[in-house]
C-alpha cells in the first residue's frame, strides 16, 4: 500500500492533467477563479506549514506582497517579463528578508509570533502606501508574462499564464508535502506538542521553525507572483491585515490535515465571497463570518476532516473482511 505521502503526491500529479483540461471545460470566469485560488492557495500553503508547528502568522501577506511586488519592479524598471526569472527574483527576496526576519521570529512562540509577523507585514504596508514611485495606495501594473523568449498573445496567453500556475503550484505542493513528510516536519509536530522535549532530544526547534519560516515565505512569495501576473496589478493591500488574514481564514477553513486541503478551501472562499457580494454586497462579510463560524463549530478540523473521516470509516468498513481472509 502506498504511504500517505505517495498517495497526496499521485493525487497532485493525477489532478494536473484535470486542471489544465478544465480550461477547455470550464466558463472563463471559472477558470479565472482557479488561477487566482491557485496563488493564493500557495500562500494558505505557507500559512499551514507553519501551523504544523504550532505557529500562527498573521502576517503572511508580507511576503504575498515581496513576491507580487518583485515581479512587478522587475518588470516595470528592468524591463523583465519572463515568469521564469520573476519567480526566481521573487524567491531570492522572500528567502534573504525571511532569513534577516527568521533570527527574530524564531525566538516567539503562540501569541507573541501572530502579532510580530503582523506588525513586520503592517510596516511593510505603511511603506508602500507612501511611495508615490510606486503607485502609493494605487499600485502599478505589471507586464505581459513571457516564457524563455516566448510570447503569446490574446487567448493563448491566458491559457499558457494558467498552465504555468497550475504547474508551479502542483511542484510547490509536492515539494511541501516531502518537506512535511521529513525530518524537519515531524519535528515541527514535535515542537506543537512540546517543545522542550525536543530540545531534550537534541534537536533544535529555534532552527527547525526557522528553516520552516524561510521555506513558507519562499512559497507565498510564488503565490504573489502568479496571483500578481494573473491580474496583472500589485498594490499594498497585498500585505494589508485583511489580506494575512484571509490566508488564516483559509487556512482554518480547509483544515491542516493535507497538502492539497488549501487549494480547496482557497477555491470555496472564492465562490463563497462571489456569491455573497452578489447577493448580499451590503452584508458580505457576515455570510463569509457565518462560515467561519460554522465551520469551527461543526469542523473544528476544517473540511479535510470530511475527508479523513471518510477515509477512516471505509477502513473499518474494510478491515473485518480482511480479518475474516486472514483466519
Amino acid at each position: 500500500m502506498l504511504r500517505l505521502s505517495n498517495r497526496t503526491e499521485l493525487t497532485l500529479l493525477l489532478a494536473l492533467p484535470v486542471l489544465v483540461g478544465l480550461a477547455f471545460i470550464l466558463p472563463t470566469w471559472v477558470v479565472n477563479y482557479v488561477q487566482v485560488s491557485l496563488g493564493t492557495g500557495l500562500v494558505a500553503l505557507g500559512v499551514l506549514v507553519q501551523m504544523r508547528a504550532g505557529l500562527v502568522s498573521f502576517g503572511q501577506g508580507l511576503y504575498f506582497c515581496v513576491g507580487g511586488y518583485s515581479a512587478g519592479l522587475a518588470g516595470r524598471y528592468l524591463g523583465v517579463s519572463d515568469l521564469f526569472l520573476l519567480l526566481l527574483l521573487a524567491m531570492m527576496a522572500s528567502g534573504l528578508i525571511s532569513l534577516v526576519l527568521g533570527f527574530l521570529l524564531r525566538r516567539y512562540r503562540e501569541i507573541f509570533f501572530a502579532m510580530l509577523s503582523l506588525a513586520v507585514s503592517m510596516i511593510l504596508f505603511g511603506l508602500l502606501s507612501r511611495t508615490e514611485a510606486l503607485g502609493s495606495t494605487d499600485g502599478f501594473n505589471l507586464p505581459a508574462a513571457t516564457y524563455l523568449g516566448w510570447k503569446p498573445e490574446d487567448d493563448l496567453a491566458r491559457f499558457a499564464l494558467y498552465t504555468a500556475t497550475c504547474l508551479v503550484s502542483v511542484f510547490c505542493a509536492i515539494a511541501l508535502n516531502r518537506f512535511l513528510n521529513g525530518t524537519i516536519g515531524y519535528v515541527n509536530e514535535a515542537i506543537r506538542g512540546n517543545e522542550l522535549r525536543v530540545e531534550y532530544l537534541g534537536a533544535s526547534a529555534s532552527n527547525a521553525v526557522h528553516i520552516t519560516y524561510v521555506l513558507a515565505a519562499v512559497v507565498s512569495s510564488i503565490g504573489g507572483v502568479l496571483w500578481a501576473m494573473s491580474l496583472g496589478h500589485v498594490d499594498p493591500e497585498m500585505t494589508n491585515w485583511t489580506t494575512s488574514g484571509q490566508f488564516v481564514f483559509v487556512s482554518i477553513l480547509s483544515g491542516t490535515g493535507n497538502i492539497i486541503a488549501p487549494f480547496i478551501g482557497t477555491f470555496i472562499l472564492e465562490i463563497v465571497r462571489v456569491y455573497a457580494v452578489e447577493f448580499s454586497p451590503n452584508t458580505w462579510q457576515m455570510v463569509l463570518g457565518t462560515v467561519m463560524l460554522l465551520t469551527i463549530i461543526f469542523l473544528p478540523k476544517g473540511l479535510w476532516s470530511l475527508i479523513a473521516r471518510k477515509r477512516t470509516s471505509g477502513k473499518q468498513l474494510r478491515q473485518p473482511a480482511h480479518a475474516a481472509a486472514g483466519e
